[in-house]
């Protein structure tokens, strides 16, 4: 078995296909999660008290008030968990109002 003669690898096909995903990443992606984000953002920003939210995990409660990067959600009658801001999933009080 001789490999003597086997051809040197050629990194060009890597490096262009290194350069169309940056492109893809830059162009198309980036934009659309940088939207997203902002959208969150304002969503979270315009929550009011009292709004019915559900959680990233799933747990359903009331928005009792809002900190900087924590929000207070009441589960049941004297019972308020601390979340993330970042794990508000969606308002439920749209979504019922929006049913009935």
């Amino acid at each position: 078995m001789i490999l003597l003669n086997a051809a040197p690898f050629d990194f060009t096909l890597i490096f262009v296909m290194m350069i169309v995903f940056l492109i893809i990443q830059f162009v198309i992606v980036g934009p659309k999660q940088k939207k997203k984000e902002k959208e969150n953002k304002e969503f979270i920003a315009n929550l009011p008290n009292g709004a019915k939210v559900m959680t990233s995990s799933g747990i359903y409660g009331k928005l009792v008030k809002k900190d900087e990067q924590i929000l207070h959600i009441e589960v049941d009658t004297g019972t308020t968990i601390k979340i993330d801001i970042n794990f508000i999933h969606f308002e439920v009080t749209k979504t019922l109002n929006a049913a009935t």
